[in-house]
């Protein structure tokens, strides 16, 4: 591996049986059973052991994290994001890469997973031949493509984790990781570019794209709590040796464009460059300071020669800096999301390349969820428009009842079967107090009373 290259080290994973907690979650939430998936859930086990399993740069291990990775966004529509399995993961970057993070989350899992894939991009690029000019190709296109993954990463999935990303998700991590992978992608073709032998006013706007994209990644690394200082010295190193190597090259083009003036004010702003990416030695490794220090050597001889044939032959005028024009940029990298990340569903399917989709006969997590919604509402619709107005009515039919004194016609609303029971309480009393035989008695003194009293009557008359 290149020593002044930087890669992303992989994020450690704890082993876990996820066909535990689909098992559960459709045996409790859907009315299929879960035995009707007994392979999909022992293949989701074994893609996830696979992926997490990845260590070495080999590009086998692309197609082993990309196809769980694929599965991860399919099973989305299926189930919702928090399932009931507890995702352990370990950082990658920062310095607390020894402290688990645990998360009943899908996309955090989709999330740590697709890192692992930039991860593994980014060390197939530092693992090529740099000493090739295909070599370098082809690292270049590592890096873009772990680039790629990246961006992947930052817009489309980290908004969706419904939490605070962890500290080395957070936008300034993975945005100062997205320029830092182009920035040695474009440094690869800027190699390139002086291995071919290109023209020193293409190799200089080269390097001036490199210098940008280190410097860029080190603005976003200063507001990361996860990239470490040592990264942060190392892309500032890299920022002003790259503008260093521009005005150099640069210099060299006006030397053969004759305009020697020009000449020694670009190789002057070189040797401040270089000098300014020294202030980093203490932080950087070896190569990178032997690289430093090769390219101040470099200047400070053609500076001097410069300046000595200036002065005693073309005395031509040295501008200031602020005179030069500023150099043109030639940018020969982006960030390329690989189409099994960007399109995960499309490379599903009985003969696609990550091979047919898991747990596609379950009903989908949205028909569930529609389903549960319309029950919900249709239990509110009746209770609100029906069963409510229902008791307010009969609420006020018994206070009717009651205020008119008819507890017996309240009882029969209420029990309409049968005699009310008051109605038997005064029967059984009338009973018990010979009430017929009493009323018997005085309808036959009432006639004796007639009797006698027509009697007095007609006798009177007479």
């Amino acid at each position: 591996m290149s020593s002044n290259i930087l890669f992303l080290p992989f994020r450690k994973s704890h082993s876990l049986v996820l066909s535990d907690a689909i098992r559960q979650y459709i045996s409790g939430k859907y009315d299929q059973h879960p035995d009707m998936f007994k392979q999909d859930l022992e293949v989701i086990d074994s893609l996830r052991r696979e992926a997490i399993n990845v260590r070495e740069p080999h590009v086998s291990g692309l197609k082993k994290i990309a196809a769980y990775a694929a599965q991860l966004v399919w099973m989305g529509g299926k189930f919702p994001i928090d399932i009931g399995a507890d995702f352990t993961w370990f950082t990658a970057l920062g310095y607390n890469t020894k402290r688990p993070i645990t998360q009943d989350n899908l996309k955090f899992e989709l999330c740590n997973v697709l890192f692992n894939l930039a991860a593994l991009y980014s060390q197939l690029a530092v693992s090529v031949n740099f000493s090739s000019p295909d070599g370098l190709k082809s690292a270049a296109n590592y890096f873009c493509l772990a680039a790629g993954v990246i961006s992947h990463m930052k817009d489309k999935v980290v908004p969706e984790l419904r939490t605070a990303p962890v500290e080395d998700m957070d936008i300034a991590t993975l945005e100062s990781l997205q320029e830092l992978l182009l920035a040695q992608g474009q440094e690869c073709f800027w190699q390139k570019a002086v291995m071919d032998g290109y023209k020193d006013s293409s190799i200089a706007k080269l390097a001036a794209r490199v210098s940008d994209l280190y410097s860029t990644a080190g603005d976003w690394a200063v507001q990361s709590e996860a990239i470490s200082s040592e990264w942060i010295h190392h892309m500032t190193a890299k920022h002003h040796h790259f503008a260093a190597a521009a005005q150099y090259r640069q210099a060299c083009d006006c030397l053969e464009k004759r305009k020697y003036g020009e000449e020694v004010a670009r190789l002057r702003d070189s040797m401040l460059c270089v000098n300014e990416a020294l202030k980093e030695s203490r932080y950087v490794n070896k190569t990178v300071l032997g690289d430093l220090n090769g390219l101040k050597n470099k200047v400070s001889e053609d500076l001097k020669r410069a300046e000595k044939d200036n002065d005693l032959i073309y005395l031509n005028p040295v501008p200031p800096k602020s005179e030069l024009k500023t150099l043109e940029r030639a940018g020969m990298v982006v960030a390329r999301v690989p189409p099994d990340v960007s399109s995960p569903l499309d490379h599903l399917g009985d003969n696609a390349m990550f091979g047919a989709p898991l747990f596609a006969k379950l009903v989908p997590f949205a028909v569930h969820l529609a389903a549960s919604i319309y029950e919900e509402r249709r239990d509110r619709l009746v209770s609100t428009q029906l069963t409510a107005p229902l008791s307010a009515l009969t609420a006020s039919i018994h206070s009717t009842l009651s205020a008119l004194s008819l507890p017996g016609s309240l009882q029969a609303l209420e029990k309409p079967l049968g005699i009310p029971p008051a109605l038997l309480a005064h029967a059984e009393e009338l009973r018990q107090s010979d009430a017929l035989a009493r009323l018997d008695r005085s309808f036959a003194d009432t006639a004796k009373l007639k009797a006698t009293d027509t009697a007095t009557f007609a006798s009177g008359r007479d």
